[in-house]
């Protein structure tokens, strides 16, 4: 079965999708994305989807349940790259991606979930060792 890379650049997850997205494998991607979030205690998850031309109802609401499981995990989904006329259908389905940033490109995505993976760690957010008693 055909599976998408998902690789792992310090504390986040960044996947790029280089073939067309089915049913299946999109269902794949979620599972085996979740399962890596938890293995590897990921904070954020960066989705490149540049490559895509289509990107359909069910695909749309995929990439919406990838960001709400990673949020349940403590990880930020950041989805970039996204073509104008993925962009204009999603709206024309009326179709909102909850949970889910975008960025133009990997840079400025990454730099957005450094960011925030920062503030993060700066109020406690993560978890980590309190020295409070």
């Amino acid at each position: 079965m055909d599976r998408i890379p998902i690789l792992r650049m310090g504390n986040f997850l960044l996947v790029t999708i280089q073939v067309d997205m089915h049913d299946r494998l999109a269902l794949t991607l979620q599972d085996d994305l979740t399962n890596r979030i938890s293995e590897v205690g990921a904070r954020g998850v960066l989705i490149d989807i540049s490559s895509l031309e289509i990107v359909d109802s069910f695909i749309g609401r995929t990439l919406a349940n990838i960001a709400s499981m990673a949020r349940v995990l403590d990880a930020q989904t950041v989805v970039v790259g996204m073509q104008p006329a993925v962009a204009i259908t999603l709206v024309e389905l009326g179709m909102s991606l909850p949970g889910i940033r975008t960025a133009l490109n990997v840079e400025s995505g990454m730099e957005y979930l450094q960011e925030t993976a920062e503030a993060g760690m700066e109020i406690g957010v993560y978890g980590g060792d309190s020295t409070e008693d």
